[in-house]
């Protein structure tokens, strides 16, 4: 069934592009919503006295990727305690919102809200509104896509508008259990998950295993990718051609080493994996996952059904 979200979340040009790696998102399209002023112009809601928030409005499958998926990709991008703007962009038109389009989004927001008050902020009340949408104004063409279309001035931008840095430092290094993981895992797994480390080619468990069964994320257990879409790239670590579903991963633009790169997260666990290259010729998705095997754990077919995976068969059979 298609659905449509429609999210603020500061600049509009940085909420597009976490949801453009998803098959069940059909369109994404910056606007303004929440405002008086009919078909605003950027400079008027730059200004700040339109009442208009920057946005996007998705367009998607909800039977490929759920609302509840859309919001929890939203969260990961944003400072959801600043009342006031977001990280170099100040003023109400760049506050965070969900603009909610029928009852069950209203409930679902409201949940996921809370969610993220207790899981990552101790019950704090944090800023981002829950609000009935209106009128969306599509913004000026040169503003969709901007991730796409002007690509070098997005990536400068979004390093330095102080996002990158907030992102990696409250929500990929979130405290939140950390110590409880450090117990539980071990050092390479801790380090790789956690701390964005990268294994030794070819010195680790899985990048030459090729047994039937699916690999899940060592830390919370979501199925990740399958031995159906494993090939051997040669790169030294464990490649996939796809994840078993899109939607377990999140994709995030890495600045690491002086390169640009594509770095790939456990959408539950919010761990580090490894990243996405689109450098294969002999898949249909033209891409390679390549993951860390300290982030992975390989359950064998004849021990899926036990171990509580039995409904992850169909992906091999």
């Amino acid at each position: 069934m298609k659905e449509v979200a429609i999210l603020a979340g500061g600049c509009f040009w940085c909420m597009v592009k976490p949801y453009t790696s998803y098959e069940g998102v059909e369109k994404v399209v910056s606007g303004y919503i929440g405002g008086h002023k009919e078909n605003p112009s950027y400079k008027e809601v730059c200004a700040g006295d339109t009442g208009h928030y920057e946005a996007i409005q998705i367009f998607f499958d909800n039977d490929k990727i759920t609302f509840k998926e859309i919001l929890d990709i939203f969260w990961k991008q944003i400072d959801p305690l600043d009342g006031n703007g977001q990280f170099a962009d100040r003023g109400s038109q760049y506050r965070t919102a969900i603009f909610y389009t029928s009852d069950r989004q209203f409930e679902e927001a409201k949940e996921s809200k809370k969610n993220i008050e207790d899981l990552y902020y101790g019950g704090k009340q944090i800023a981002t509104e829950i609000i009935e949408a209106s009128q969306f104004y599509p913004a000026e063409d040169y503003h969709q896509n901007y991730c796409k279309t002007n690509s070098k001035h997005y990536s400068v931008y979004y390093k330095n508008s102080g996002r990158y840095n907030f992102v990696k430092s409250n929500w990929d290094r979130n405290n939140l259990g950390r110590d409880d993981l450090r117990k539980r895992l071990r050092d390479i797994e801790f380090e790789v998950t956690q701390n964005d480390m990268t294994e030794v080619p070819f010195e680790n468990e899985y990048f030459d295993k090729f047994d039937k069964g699916i690999y899940v994320d060592v830390i919370d257990g979501r199925p990740l990718f399958t031995s159906k879409d494993k090939f051997d790239s040669g790169c030294g670590w464990p490649a996939f051609n796809r994840p078993i579903k899109d939607t377990v991963l999140m994709e995030r633009t890495d600045y690491s080493f002086g390169m640009e790169r594509t770095e790939v997260r456990s959408a539950g666990s919010n761990s580090h994996l490894g990243h996405v290259f689109k450098d294969n010729p002999n898949s249909d998705t033209g891409l390679r996952y390549c993951i860390n095997s300290a982030a992975l754990k390989f359950i064998p077919y004849d021990k899926m059904e036990e171990c509580g995976y039995g409904d992850y068969k169909k992906y091999l059979d």
